[in-house]
């Protein structure tokens, strides 16, 4: 790939990255890769703070937990649609365009939820930040299909770097969608939603117009004459790996989205206006710390998994044992909620550091396949691929955005963490699928 040629004789730092005797310490596509991580931070920043206040405040509205998923559903059908149609427009269009949408897109929402009516009837409000959602979901996969792709077409090949390369940008993410939890649930407990959607907008139109502005050369531009019809993959391992993250996303979700927010709202707050601020404080912390550390693991993960020094096949076959062992997990904190239904100390103190337990596991999986999507693609159409895989990965949270809110009014926390161990089971069963290609050669 032309913009990681090497100028000069080049050696690999710490990082996997590659250093020039004789050119600037930077690979070529650097520049480019940090801008598109930057923008990538901020629009996750606001993703993670708009779901807390979405989440939050309809809550103490008095919406049920199956009203909350609602609110989430058109956000996820958005995103599935989105990735299957953003890897052509990106092919199309090129990846800049696709990134600054994205971006412009979440302004338009956050300033869109901004005008709210409290009159409104409970369907009428439901209904309008659906619609809101699902233009934030828009803009979310048309900035993660970007960001995720550029690392295929920047990233120096060699000693790991790929991998390398995705776990920086994935587990920076993570954990700036973290802080986006906790700064969500300050900005609603200190200011009101109205005022912190308005300020999250104006905050993020700014760095809009600087990443525009200051966007280096070294993505690729649009490519005339690509057929929507290629967005769909022939390739086996593609596919498993697509159907695996559905069901490790969907176990994720299915307990994150509604279930454990609203059982230690339950726990935690008296009623009280200054008892839901706490409660906000408390709840928007773990959640920011269960992604914060989520993302510091994914950033680790190449070192965790000595990746630089092994092949793609051994690769491949830990994608399946790393999913057994997430299984542990939710399987034991079903059976620890069975034995005890009604909310206690050591409950919430077992749930919290599970769920932390939880969290690494699941760093290292999705870091595997995140590396894997980008190593099974060919650079000619990793934009499709990537777009085919995230497709399924919206499918998956959509799944278990509708679960959370079902599981937990039908059988509480209980069936939640139950459902979150099935899919668990299901993900490393399709991770089993998956076949090392390097070595094969045609007949």
């Amino acid at each position: 790939m032309g913009l990681c040629q090497p100028v000069g004789r080049r050696r690999a730092d710490g990082w996997g990255l590659t250093v020039s005797h004789t050119a600037p310490a930077r690979p070529e596509g650097l520049s480019a890769y940090i801008a598109v991580t930057a923008a990538y931070w901020a629009f996750m920043l606001t993703d993670g703070a708009l779901r807390m206040l979405v989440l939050l405040h309809f809550h103490t509205l008095g919406f049920s937990a199956v009203q909350l998923a609602y609110l989430f559903i058109l956000y996820e059908v958005a995103g599935m649609i989105t990735n299957l149609a953003a890897g052509w427009i990106a092919l199309r269009f090129g990846l800049t365009s696709t990134l600054y949408a994205g971006l412009g897109l979440q302004v338009v929402a956050l300033l869109a939820l901004a005008q709210l009516d409290p009159g409104w009837s409970i369907a009428a409000s439901v209904a309008f930040v659906m619609c809101v959602q699902g233009l934030s979901g828009v803009a979310k996969d048309l900035a993660k299909m970007s960001s995720k792709s550029a690392v295929k077409l920047l990233a120096p090949s060699g000693d790991g770097g790929l991998f390398r390369w995705v776990a920086v940008l994935t587990g920076s993410k993570n954990a700036v969608k973290g802080l986006g939890f906790l700064l969500g649930a300050a900005l609603l407990a200190v200011f009101g939603f109205d005022w912190a959607v308005l300020g999250m907008a104006i905050v993020l139109g700014v760095i809009l117009v600087a990443v525009v502005l200051f966007m280096p050369s070294g993505l690729p531009k649009g490519k005339k004459g690509t057929k929507f019809s290629e967005v769909f993959s022939k390739s086996a391992n593609i596919n498993w790996l697509s159907a695996a993250r559905v069901f490790l996303f969907g176990a994720r979700d299915v307990w994150f989205v509604v279930g454990i927010p609203i059982y230690f709202y339950a726990v935690l707050s008296d009623g009280t206006e200054d008892g839901n601020r706490a409660a906000f404080f408390m709840i928007g912390t773990f959640m920011a710390v269960w992604v914060i550390l989520y993302g510091m693991v994914q950033a680790s993960a190449p070192k965790i998994l000595r990746a630089a020094s092994r092949p793609e096949g051994e690769l491949i076959q830990a994608a399946r044992g790393w999913a057994l062992a997430l299984f542990v997990v939710p399987a034991a904190l079903t059976v620890a909620v069975a034995f005890s239904p009604a909310p206690q100390t050591w409950l919430t103190v077992t749930l919290v550091v599970g769920l932390l337990a939880f969290g690494a596991l699941f760093a290292v999986n999705s870091s595997l396949h995140s590396y894997l999507i980008l190593a099974f693609s060919k650079s000619e159409r990793v934009t499709m691929d990537v777009g085919f895989y995230y497709m399924a990965n919206a499918g998956g949270r959509l799944i278990g955005t509708l679960l959370s809110g079902l599981t937990y009014q039908i059988g509480g926390l209980t069936l939640v963490m139950g459902t979150a161990a099935v899919m668990v089971v299901l993900a490393a069963v399709t991770s089993g699928r998956l076949t090392d290609q390097t070595n094969k050669v045609s007949a």
